[in-house]
């Protein structure tokens, strides 16, 4: 028997987290600046759908954007 997973879309997921952000009139330098970041790459890549936020840095959009963690992540295969 083959199971479907669901799996979270990196593209999709990064795509929300830029109009999220842009939502809350938040700039790429305001989020560095608000997880004390050395440089913005970490935040272009969650905004390319390279790579996804921690666990906890999750928690963190989540709170600074108003939304629950579900709303940031898109899930494919449900």
């Amino acid at each position: 028997m083959h199971y479907k997973y669901p799996q979270i879309d990196l593209k999709k997921t990064g795509e929300n987290i830029k109009r999220l952000r842009k939502l809350k009139n938040l700039s790429v330098s305001d989020l560095q600046s608000y997880f004390g970041f050395e440089s913005p790459q970490a935040i272009y890549k969650w905004q390319w759908g390279e790579s996804l936020p921690t666990v906890d840095n999750l928690v963190v959009l989540a709170m600074l954007f108003e939304v629950k963690i579900e709303d940031i992540l898109v899930i494919t295969n449900i």
